[in-house]
Formats: structure tokens, sequence, C-alpha cells
């Protein structure tokens, strides 16, 4: 398999949603712009040369739109390996090329988020402890900050007092999430206009800044659904699960 390091320069050109193929989607323009303005901070993009159907994601944790206390750690966003294309190394490829990177920065480690039992969206934990992660820090909520250290002793990342304690204080469902999902610039509106016509209490938080994101109330900014101030879950809603979340 050979890879593409997708940059400022060729991105426009170059296909990057796992599950969108029309390029001139709002969703891919959405994701895209976001990745753009993430490049000279260190993010990178690697993906293979199918369109979208392999690829890693990562960026030095003090840039990591997450809420993580991981300074000279290096941060996975997403690593995602699709349909047929899983079972033939290709995870391995794209992580061992983001290891090797990340050494040759002097980053301490990789750190990414999962839980205890894969959840959508998120890194797959048994492939994880596979490969030598292991947990370092967790969630009231169940999700899991792991790690890969580099060198023994070294201090391992943790959550920040925001995200070890998911709440917010609002009634109704609240829905804090940024442009790094594409699926959020069409189904956000679209579930925001079902609440509306259903009577729902519903407040979608859009985060716009890295700064927002550090301190967000949950430790998965893409996307967190919460009710009544507590957290529900990090699943991307169309209008049919939502309502049938709120019963209706």
């Amino acid at each position: 398999m050979d890879y593409i390091k997708v940059t400022k320069e060729n991105i426009g050109a170059e296909h990057i949603c796992c599950a969108i193929s029309n390029d001139r989607d709002v969703q891919v323009a959405s994701k895209k712009a976001w990745l753009a303005e993430r490049f000279d901070e260190g993010l990178v993009f690697l993906k293979s040369v199918e369109r979208g159907k392999c690829f890693i994601e990562y960026i030095p944790a003090e840039y990591a739109w997450v809420p993580i206390d991981a300074d000279g750690w290096m941060y996975i966003d997403c690593l995602w390996v699709s349909g047929s294309f899983k079972g033939h190394g290709y995870s391995n490829d794209l992580l061992s090329a983001c290891v090797s990177d990340s050494r040759a920065q002097g980053k301490k480690g990789l750190c990414v988020l999962a839980a205890a039992k894969k959840l959508p969206f998120l890194a797959d934990p048994k492939y994880l402890k596979h490969k030598g992660f292991s947990v370092c820090d967790e969630a009231d909520n169940g999700i899991q900050l792991w790690c890969l250290p580099f060198s023994e002793g070294a201090e391992k990342p943790a959550f920040k007092a925001c995200a070890k304690h998911p709440h917010t204080d609002e009634k109704g469902y609240v829905l804090y999430y940024t442009s790094q999902c594409p699926f959020n610039a069409k189904y956000v509106p679209i579930v925001e206009q079902a609440a509306k016509e259903h009577g729902i209490p519903f407040k979608a938080v859009h985060i716009q800044t890295r700064e927002q994101a550090q301190s967000a109330p949950t430790p998965v900014t893409t996307y967190s659904l919460f009710k009544d101030g507590e957290y529900l879950t990090n699943e991307q809603m169309n209008d049919t699960k939502f309502l049938k979340l709120a019963g209706k």
C-alpha cells in the first residue's frame, strides 16, 4: 500500500473522508477547512492512495482539541481502516509511521481516546493493548485516555478536571461538537431542526477554538451529547436516532 501525506498544498485535490465520496459535500468542505488550519500546528494527515479508506490523523498534544494535560506527547485524533481494507496490516503501517515521526520529533509517546469496550468513533482498546498502549486516565463517563510511552519514567498524560468529571448545568439536551468530524456539518443542523419541530429542548455548542476545546466539560469534543447535565453519548446522531433517544 502506498501512502500520501496531506498538506496545505495538496489538500484541495486529496480525498480525505472515510465515508463520503463526494468531495463537494459540505461535510468534506468543513473537515478540510478544519484540517487546513491545523497543519501549521504540526497536524499530520497520512492516508492511503485509496479514497479515504485508511488514514491516521495526529497532532502535538499541546495543540489537540481535547482537554488533556500531555505536554511533549503526540495525540492521535483518528486511526481509521475501513471495510475490506481491514486485516492487511494497514493500521500497523499507519501507526508505525506515527511512532517514527513522533520519536524523530522527540516526543514522550503517543496518546489517544478509547474506552474499556469499543465505542463508535473512538480507538479500539483491543488493538491499542496489542500495540503496547495502556490506560493512563479515565473520566467518570468511562472514556479513557490511553498512552504509549517511548521511555520509562515519562510523566503520563491525564484529563483536565473539566473532562474528568463530565457535566453541564443546563437542562434539556446540550451537544458539544467541533468541525473535526465531517458528519457534524450535515447532521447537527438536522438534529437541531428535529428537536425544534418536536418541542425538545436542545442546544448545540459549536466549539470553534482550541482553547474552547481544551476547557470543554467532556473528554470527547468531536461530539458529546448531554441530557439535563448528564453525559449520554459520543455517537453522532441523525434525526431518527435522536428522536428515538428522546422517546419521540
